[in-house]
């Protein structure tokens, strides 16, 4: 038997830089060209129909709205930041793991402290994900960090 010459864990790095190359972070303008027709998140219906940006926004508007999600998108799309991400995703897909969109988070005033992000097999029940996620939310009451 042949000893291979790399470990799943180089084949999951590998993955993440690879999937990060692929990224670009939009710029300003890329936001403010596909923003007024974007829906929000905040509006939409059961249907997937609701209100967009531009219905929201005036110009002004929405050339802020862009600039305060592109602030957001730096902050999180640095070149480390981007590749930690990615190996994340990675390492859920391996897993066989779906991302859930609930967190649980310590805080300190407005001050997020900690965020805990979730990923579940995709077969685990509902009723399941819920306890986990409420036990941890009454497990780790921390009122100073």
């Amino acid at each position: 038997m042949t000893v291979p010459l790399y470990t799943d864990a180089d084949l999951r790095s590998e993955a993440a830089v690879c999937l990060s190359a692929l990224s670009e972070a939009p710029s300003v303008a890329d936001i403010l060209r596909w923003l007024p027709g974007a829906y929000v998140d905040s509006y939409r219906e059961d249907d997937g129909s609701g209100q967009t940006w531009g219905d929201v926004l005036d110009n002004e508007g929405l050339a802020e709205t862009a600039r305060k999600i592109h602030a957001l998108i730096g902050e999180a799309g640095n070149a480390v930041g981007a590749i930690n991400s990615a190996r994340w995703l990675v390492g859920l897909g391996a897993d066989g793991l779906e991302a859930d969109p609930r967190t649980v988070e310590i805080t300190e005033g407005t001050h997020i402290g900690v965020r805990i992000h979730f990923a579940f097999d995709p077969d685990l029940p509902e009723e399941i994900r819920e306890q986990v996620i409420d036990a941890l939310r009454e497990d780790i009451r921390i009122t100073d960090f």
